[in-house]
C-alpha cells in the first residue's frame, strides 16, 4: 500500500489536500472546494481535521 505525504508541488498552506488528491486520484480543485463548503457547513470541525491530517501525515515528497 502506498503511503500519504503531504504535496510538495501542489499545496496552499501545508500540502494535505494535494497530497490526498495525488493518492486517491482525485481533482485538487473538487477536494478543496469541498473542504471548504464541508468545513463551513460543519461550523469549522472540518479545521480541526485539517490540522490533525497535517500532524499525521508524512512529510512532503
Amino acid at each position: 500500500m502506498k503511503d500519504i505525504h503531504r504535496s510538495a508541488s501542489d499545496r496552499v498552506i501545508a500540502g494535505v489536500l494535494g497530497g490526498l488528491s495525488q493518492h486517491f486520484d482525485w481533482n485538487v480543485t473538487i477536494a478543496r472546494v469541498l473542504f471548504i463548503v464541508i468545513t463551513i457547513a460543519s461550523m469549522f470541525t472540518g479545521l480541526i481535521a485539517y490540522l490533525v491530517l497535517w500532524m499525521i501525515m508524512g512529510n512532503p515528497e
